[in-house]
């Protein structure tokens, strides 16, 4: 058992493993990792794109506008009070858009709603000010629980990342669908991890859930979301995705 927890322990710190985490003065997203992140970036994409032509049209209208209309050039100002095609124009333009907009949304909402066929169940719970896992087995008394810790900046090893890093990971199969239940025994907290499109609420007495499927192996950072106290900014996340007959071994080190 303390051979298997010291090898994923010397092969998740190894830095070519890492395969999502904040960059310095990072501006974009992290690369999408589940089929989650990769819908709410391509509708943050086709917002973009709407807004920026939108904005655009507005200040091209108005640049139009006080030219073509300015004092100098209509010393009697129209006093049209309405036009009918015009209003018509500029309400069904806006309900384009937003139908445009809205279509993509409702699918992602409910595609980010549920797992479908979920392969596995993971426990999440939030404490002040550390995270909490459990993996259901056989035996429902007896579940694979531990605690994840953020290593301390004195303690980090070559390679390592400040204030990413914790002493448990969370261990999951690649190309596996992940059902996470989410939840809080204090005050609330967010499970986030930017990378798989993750961000949910952990609230006490409450159980959240959300999920994610990755196709890469290495290991996914995240931090608690939800200003929960003096050590907030110090609850890492780390989930490590290995192969599957990795995976069976760790359960076996686990005694599952």
């Amino acid at each position: 058992m303390h051979f298997f927890c010291l090898f994923f322990a010397l092969v998740s710190f190894s830095s070519p493993l890492v395969a999502s985490h904040p960059e310095p003065w990072q501006m974009t997203f992290q690369p999408a990792a589940s089929p989650m992140m990769e819908g709410i970036a391509a509708m943050h994409h086709l917002l973009l794109i709407i807004i920026t032509a939108i904005a655009c049209f507005v200040v091209l209208l108005l640049g139009y506008v006080i030219y073509k209309f300015r004092a100098a050039k209509n010393p009697i100002p129209s006093k049209t009070s309405h036009h009918v095609v015009l209003e018509i124009i500029w309400t069904l333009i806006p309900v384009i858009i937003l139908t445009v907009i809205g279509v993509p949304s409702l699918k992602l909402l409910f595609k980010l709603d549920k797992p479908q066929d979920a392969q596995m169940t993971i426990k999440v719970i939030g404490r002040q000010w550390y995270w909490s896992y459990e993996y259901p087995t056989n035996d429902p008394a007896k579940p694979i629980a531990f605690d994840s810790y953020m290593i301390e900046e004195k303690d980090l090893k070559p390679g390592m990342h400040r204030l990413l890093e914790v002493d448990n990971r969370v261990i999951v199969p690649v190309n596996t669908t992940v059902r996470v239940l989410v939840t809080s025994t204090d005050v609330l907290h967010s499970f986030a991890v930017p990378a798989l499109g993750i961000k949910k609420d952990a609230v006490p007495g409450r159980i959240n859930e959300t999920w994610f499927r990755i196709a890469k192996e290495g290991v996914y950072y995240g931090q608690c979301s939800e200003l929960c106290g003096v050590r907030h900014g110090f609850m890492p996340i780390a989930i490590h995705v290995v192969s599957k007959a990795q995976y069976d071994e760790w359960l076996k080190s686990k005694g599952a």
